[in-house]
């Protein structure tokens, strides 16, 4: 495995439990409620902005994975999608890059 490869499971394990711990650490002070964390992206223009950047982003990375395993049947690639969705950009990205990275046979 090259050390870009390397490098980008790095960042996406990285993405994963770094922003993790926040929303765990959360959730134990403020109860385990999808709609209050929901409710707490959007206590001021700031989180808003970052909200809907990090939604932005989500939504793009999404077309482009789903257009380039279209191309390269690449299908272990959508992956990255829930990861995306599910644990954020932080992960999904460098997720899909590291497996967009591997020789396809």
């Amino acid at each position: 495995m090259t050390p870009l490869r390397w490098l980008y499971l790095a960042l996406a394990v990285w993405g994963a439990i770094h922003p993790m711990a926040y929303f765990i650490a959360w959730f134990q002070g403020n109860g385990w409620s999808l709609s209050a964390m929901i409710d707490a992206w959007y206590v001021n223009d700031a989180t808003t902005g970052l909200t809907w950047d990090l939604t932005i982003a989500a939504i793009t990375l999404t077309i482009w994975i789903i257009a380039e395993v279209a191309v390269r049947r690449n299908w272990s690639a959508l992956i990255a999608i829930p990861a995306t969705f599910g644990i954020g950009v932080s992960c999904g990205l460098p997720l899909y890059l590291f497996l967009r990275a591997r020789p396809i046979a």
